[in-house]
Order: C-alpha cells, then sequence, then structure tokens
C-alpha cells in the first residue's frame, strides 16, 4: 500500500488564527484623571469616541486609583480633588457629607463623568505590552486588541509600589506589606509597627497607626520639615523642577521631594508626642524583626513600606523609550510628549502627576497629539 506522505501534515501546520486588531486614531490607557482628562479634550476636539478613540481601563468600575484608598480618608481630610473639565465634583457628590469615603466618592464623580460625556471606556481590559508595526502601534490587551496612530498613557503609579529589597527579608516571620494594602489602623493593634518612609502618606499613616498601637519610624533620609504654607507660587516652582528633570531624561521626584514636608499643627503635635523621634535606615531584617549596622536589633511585628511608586510604563518596554538613567526624555508644552516618539504621550507622568497637572495636561495633550498625527 502507498504511503500518504502528507498523512501528519495537518499537525505541523500552525493553525492559530492571526489576532485582529481593532483599528482606531488613539488609545488612552487608563481612565484615571489624567486620561478622563485627556479623553475629553478628543472629544471636544471632534475625535470621535469608539472609532477616533478609546480609552483601555484595568479597573473592574470607574475611579481610578481613589477606590483603592484607605478607610481614613474621607471628604474631611482628603487632599487633592479637583474637578475634570466640564463636570464639577459638587455637581455629583454629596460634599456635605465629610464622612464619606474618597473611595465611594470619588469612583461615584469618576462614573458620573464617563457617563455624562459618553467616554468609551473599555473596561476591565490589562494592557500587556504595545509594540510598533508599520507605522501604527499594536497595544496587545487580555481580551480585545487595538491598532493605533497614536497613544496616550495615563497609567499612574498605583499599580507599580515600590517596595526594596534588603538582605533577610525573606526570613521575617512578621507581615510586610506596603502603603496600597492598608486598609485602617484597627487591623494593627497590639503589634509593633515599622513604618518606613518620609513622604506624605508614610507620615499621615504613621499618626493613624500610632493613635492604636507601638510605632518605629524609619527613613533613608532625614526628612526636612519646614516651616511654609504650600502656596500656588511654591506648588509652580516644584513642579517646573520637576519638569526640567524629565525634560533631561531623569527619572521624576515627587513634589515633596523637592518641596519638604511642612510643619502643619499635626505634624507638631507628633513631634510633642515623640511619635516622630526617627531612626536611619535598617541594615538587614531578620527573622524577627530589623537590625542596623551597629548590631542594634529591633523586634516588630509588622514592616509597613512607605517607599511610593514607581510610573506604571513596563508594557511600554517593547517600545525602548527609556535611557540607561531609568527615565524618558519629554519634551512639548508641558513635557508629555515623548522626545524620541511624538506619537506617544505620558500624562501623569512627572509634571502631570499631581491631580492639578493631569487636568492642565489633558488639554494639551489632546491638541498636541491631534497635530503630531494630522486628524
Amino acid at each position: 500500500m502507498a504511503t500518504n506522505k502528507n498523512n501528519n501534515s495537518t499537525s505541523q501546520i500552525n493553525t492559530t488564527k492571526p489576532k485582529a486588531f481593532y483599528h482606531v486614531d488613539i488609545v488612552v490607557i487608563g481612565a484615571g484623571q489624567a486620561g478622563l482628562s485627556a479623553a475629553y479634550y478628543l472629544k471636544k476636539s471632534g475625535i470621535e469616541p469608539g472609532k477616533g478613540f478609546v480609552i483601555i481601563d484595568d479597573e473592574s468600575g470607574a475611579g481610578g486609583a481613589w477606590q483603592h484608598r484607605w478607610d481614613s480618608l474621607t471628604l474631611d481630610n482628603v487632599n487633592g480633588i479637583n474637578d475634570l473639565p466640564g463636570l464639577s465634583f459638587d455637581e455629583t457628590v454629596n460634599t456635605t457629607d465629610k464622612t464619606l469615603l474618597a473611595s465611594v466618592a470619588l469612583p461615584r464623580y469618576y462614573a458620573a463623568y464617563e457617563k455624562t460625556f459618553e467616554l468609551p471606556v473599555i473596561r476591565p481590559l490589562k494592557v500587556t505590552n504595545v509594540t510598533e508595526r508599520k507605522d501604527r502601534f499594536l497595544i496587545h490587551t487580555d481580551g480585545v486588541q487595538f491598532s493605533a496612530k497614536g497613544i496616550i498613557n495615563a497609567t499612574g503609579t498605583w499599580k507599580t509600589p515600590r517596595i526594596p529589597i534588603y538582605p533577610g527579608s525573606e526570613l521575617f516571620k512578621g507581615q510586610q506589606l506596603h502603603t496600597v494594602d492598608y486598609r485602617n489602623a484597627q487591623a494593627f493593634e497590639g503589634k509593633h509597627v515599622i513604618v518606613v518612609g518620609a513622604g506624605i502618606s508614610a507620615i499621615q499613616l504613621l499618626r493613624e497607626i500610632s493613635e492604636v498601637t507601638e510605632t518605629t519610624w524609619v527613613t533613608r533620609r532625614p526628612p526636612e520639615f519646614k516651616d511654609f504654607d504650600f502656596n500656588p507660587d511654591l506648588g509652580r516652582e516644584a513642579v517646573a523642577m520637576v519638569e526640567a528633570r524629565v525634560r533631561d531624561g531623569l527619572p521624576p521626584r515627587s513634589v515633596v521631594s523637592v518641596t519638604g514636608l511642612p510643619t502643619t499643627p499635626a505634624i507638631r503635635g507628633m513631634m510633642d508626642k515623640g511619635i516622630l523621634d526617627r531612626k536611619p535606615m535598617f541594615d538587614k531584617i531578620t527573622e524577627r524583626g530589623v537590625q542596623w549596622a551597629d548590631g542594634t536589633t529591633l523586634d516588630a511585628d509588622v514592616i509597613f513600606w512607605n517607599t511610593g511608586f514607581h510610573h506604571s510604563l513596563d508594557h511600554l518596554a517593547p517600545l525602548h523609550l527609556m535611557n540607561d538613567q531609568g527615565g524618558i526624555v519629554m519634551s512639548g508644552k508641558l513635557a508629555t510628549q515623548v522626545a524620541q516618539d511624538h506619537r506617544i504621550h505620558l500624562a501623569g507622568y512627572g509634571p502631570s502627576a499631581s491631580t492639578i497637572g493631569a487636568n492642565r495636561a489633558g488639554r494639551v495633550v489632546a491638541s498636541e497629539l491631534i497635530e503630531t498625527l494630522g486628524l
């Protein structure tokens, strides 16, 4: 009997269909303050929602990082709420209820905003990576795939916490967590908590936790407390310094690292109580706690890292935007435009990382990208 040479040919043929890419002009990645602001101005400029641009968000609901904030952050004490363009916060949320959680109020506002302006937010959809082919960007996700002429990346930092690696961290028998994991101080009652970090969040949460249990405050560098009122002029000066860094291709720094910490009445109270009796950074972590270079040890139940965040840009790695210094050279009116490729804007990066900065950048990002793409 004749042998069929093609008997096994079907097993050697790749029958997987190539991925179909949905074509649009612009993809906005992230539906937080920066992404929604940019999307608003895209629509206002005549770019058609759904066909001209879409917004991809990896959350299950509206609100960006706000929906993950801790329980004590209420309308009575939250900082940094700024109206998105075209719709005020007061129009959508009962701001007279000062006990309302920020994690409830802000998502409610963002959801109303998306609905009011009929913004094409697709969620939950996680971008895994972005590549380029034939002068278009291919946005690969865990669901629908997209092809776009330009990108507005507005992914923020909340999903990429910065946790330093210290010798012995794997030996620690207690609990290690980051700011993103925090919900309330009551979870630490009866435990000794080492709070690491010198930013605003570290100070705020140190105060909360110290009210219910024993704490030790540790920072890499001595914090810089200053007697000043944070005013618009000081804010603009700090933003200008952050902007100068990203234009030079340096990693962005936080505004607090530029201005220092204001000595507020709350901070003075913490000083008087000895809560801000700061210790230098330890050298290693032990099974029961931490140890300094001189051999001094401290037992603890929790190491609480308030050590900031990285910008969530890993999905852009295939585009090779980052330099050897860990930064990206930025250009454009507000330093949102990637210098090596003007088709890419980073909204919420560097000087546009604050809520005010994100709003201000939205209009510029939209206009500059539209001009670049000739839309």
